[in-house]
């Protein structure tokens, strides 16, 4: 996988390898910004395309891939 910048994850487009409640796909709706602007972005809000439901994570563990794919897949 490419790496990812988590300045440019927003609306970039995710697929769960396993889907809960028909939630398979997902778009980034937000880059949480750390209050001290000088610390690094360590979470995304993603919400899933389905049932607008939101959830934030950890932007890295997009990088995995036995629980995400980048794109609509």
């Amino acid at each position: 996988m490419n790496p990812l910048n988590p300045k440019k994850l927003l609306l970039s487009k995710w697929t769960a390898v396993t889907p809960v409640k028909k939630q398979k796909h997902f778009l980034v709706s937000r880059v949480i910004q750390p209050l001290v602007p000088t610390d690094p972005v360590e979470l995304v809000e993603i919400e899933s395309v389905f049932s607008k439901a939101t959830q934030v994570i950890a932007w890295r563990d997009l990088q995995n891939d036995d629980v995400w794919r980048q794109g609509w897949v």
